[in-house]
C-alpha cells in the first residue's frame, strides 16, 4: 500500500539552520565576552580584599611582607579581557592583569617600575618575600558559575532572535 506524505516548512528550517551556521561564531564571541566580563568584574572587586601595609623591605621583619597600598591601588580597575583567539569552532580569551601595563611604586630611596600583572601574580601566589593572598583565585572560582550562566543566557537569547 502506497502512502503519500507532505511535509511543509522544511525550506524555512533549512534557512534557519543555515543562518545559525553563519552566525555561530558571532554568537559564541558575544556570549563569551559577556561571561568573561562577569569574571573580570569579580577580579576587580577582589582587590578590595587585599590586606596591605606601608612599603618596607622584606628583610626588615620576618622575611615576608604584605603588598603596599600603592601596589593595591595599581590593581584597582586594571583587570581586563584579552583579544579573542579562535580557530574553527573554538574561541578563547584570557582574563586578568596580563596586559595591564606598568605602575610606579615609591620606595624609601627610589621609585620602582613594576608590571601590574606581576604584582597581581605575586599577591595571588605569594613569593619568597610576600605573603600569599589567593583573592583572585577565590574570585574566579566564585564567579565561574555566574559566568557560565551568563554565557548560556546570552547564547540562548541570540539564538532565539535568529530563529524567530
Amino acid at each position: 500500500m502506497a502512502m503519500r506524505m507532505t511535509v511543509t516548512g522544511l525550506d524555512e528550517a533549512a534557512a534557519m539552520f543555515e543562518k545559525l551556521g553563519t552566525e555561530a561564531g558571532r554568537i559564541a564571541a558575544q556570549s563569551l565576552y559577556q561571561g568573561a566580563g562577569v569574571i573580570a568584574d569579580a577580579m576587580n572587586k577582589a582587590v578590595d580584599d587585599i590586606r596591605t601595609e606601608p612599603f618596607r623591605y622584606a628583610r626588615e621583619k620576618d622575611g615576608k611582607r604584605l603588598p603596599s597600598p600603592e601596589e593595591k591601588e595599581a590593581l584597582r580597575n586594571r583587570s581586563g579581557i584579552a583579544h579573542f583567539r579562535g580557530s574553527g569552532s573554538e574561541i578563547d580569551t584570557v582574563i586578568g592583569f596580563q596586559n595591564a601595563g606598568y605602575t610606579e611604586i615609591k620606595g624609601r630611596k627610589k621609585t620602582y617600575r613594576k608590571a601590574v600583572g606581576q604584582i597581581a601574580n605575586s599577591i595571588n601566589s605569594g613569593t619568597s618575600f610576600m605573603d600569599k593572598q589567593p583573592v583572585f583565585r577565590r574570585a574566579m572560582n566564585t564567579a565561574k558559575k555566574a559566568a557560565q550562566e551568563t554565557i548560556a543566557k546570552v547564547a540562548n537569547e541570540e539564538i532565539e532572535k535568529l530563529t524567530k
